[in-house]
């Protein structure tokens, strides 16, 4: 994950597999970004572990290494939300923080973490997720199933990534990395597909990424109008879906759908199957104000903030959303948001009923 610059923190959250390539690249090659990284695990044998020390709680290594170009790197064992507050204290030492997450870590409830800090006045607000992909294993990972219908961690965090790195390209046929990249994109419709051999990429690609915040809102309107929608990745069920509804939405209205969707999880596909929405992202034109929404959803966590665009007129206004997710319907669900649009309150709340509610 990934954080923005000071005096507020914007972490980008890092996960997937072959991290510590793309690490190891930040904290040694000269390349002028003052990142701080704050690793979540060493590996054995790690030349940067001999030079951190271990609080005596166990926590946290409270030393922060300064190294040669610049960069910040300090290690932590918990979610690393208070080695970024302790971090703050250095204000003017960095730009960018860069946060590892565990190998098997599910970003989006780390993401969530940061989410509710931002929500208690903390100046630390998520700015985007990274997620790293091996070329010749990560097939393999993607389509391993698990049992009793659960998703697998290597799917769950392509489906949540706004940047996916995909590694080591030089090491496959093309062919091969052909397939890799048309199956990350059924899984993940929206987020940005980078190939990069020895993680060596352009750290302007993967910093300042705004994927948590309004001024995301201004590139987004370009994006969902080109979003594909996808079949699901081979035997499992996770589909990106998206679709337009024209008209103003009523907000109460709007957190209803939402709320049934991330919280209640009571909305059900045409099999009777749970719709599971893995990440929520839209504009949407709410009644009474004039300028764009945008609506963020990770985990069970969900925002809706102005953007600085106004709709030009009434006939432009309109509501996109993109959803990725398992077993999710697209003729439901859109059916069910023009509810939000064009349905009174006591007709829209019929259409999500207390014995649909999934366990």
């Amino acid at each position: 994950m990934y954080f923005k610059r000071a005096p507020r923190a914007f972490p980008v959250l890092l996960t997937g597999a072959g991290k510590t390539t793309l690490l190891n690249y930040i904290l040694t090659e000269q390349h002028s970004k003052r990142v701080a990284v704050i690793l979540n695990e060493f590996g054995e044998g790690s030349a940067l572990e001999k030079s951190l020390a271990v609080s005596q709680g166990g926590e946290l290594y409270e030393e922060w290494l300064e190294l040669r170009n610049g960069c910040l790197c300090c290690s932590v064992k918990d979610n690393g939300l208070r080695a970024i507050e302790n971090l703050m204290q250095k204000k003017g030492k960095f730009d960018y923080i860069l946060l590892e997450t565990t190998g098997l870590a599910d970003p989006g409830a780390v993401a969530s973490m940061f989410w509710v800090d931002a929500e208690l006045g903390s100046d630390i607000y998520l700015d985007g997720i990274i997620t790293i992909v091996d070329s010749k294993y990560g097939l393999k990972h993607l389509t391993e199933e698990k049992p009793d219908g659960l998703i697998n961690e290597a799917t769950r965090q392509v489906a949540l990534a706004d940047i996916i790195l995909i590694n080591k390209t030089d090491l496959v046929p093309e062919e091969d990395v052909k397939k890799l990249r048309m199956t990350i994109r059924s899984i993940n419709g929206l987020g940005q597909i980078l190939e990069t051999q020895r993680s060596r990429v352009d750290l302007s690609n993967v910093l300042d990424l705004h994927a948590f915040d309004s001024l995301s809102g201004i590139s987004l309107q370009k994006k969902l109008q080109h979003v594909p929608g996808t079949q699901p990745h081979l035997d499992q069920s996770i589909v990106t879906i998206t679709f337009e509804v024209p008209g103003n939405a009523k907000e109460e209205h709007l957190n209803i759908f939402i709320q049934n969707l991330l919280w209640e999880k009571n909305v059900r596909n045409k099999d009777n199957h749970c719709m599971e929405v893995i990440r929520l992202k839209g504009l949407v034109s709410i009644k009474d104000k004039p300028q764009q929404v945008i609506v963020q959803g990770v985990h069970e966590l969900y925002d809706l903030e102005e953007t600085p665009v106004s709709w030009k007129d009434d006939t432009e206004r309109t509501n996109r959303l993109v959803l990725i997710g398992r077993n999710l319907d697209k003729d439901i669900l859109k059916q069910l948001f023009i509810a939000t649009v064009t349905e009174t309150e006591k007709r829209w709340t019929t259409h999500f009923k207390e014995d649909q509610v999934c366990t």
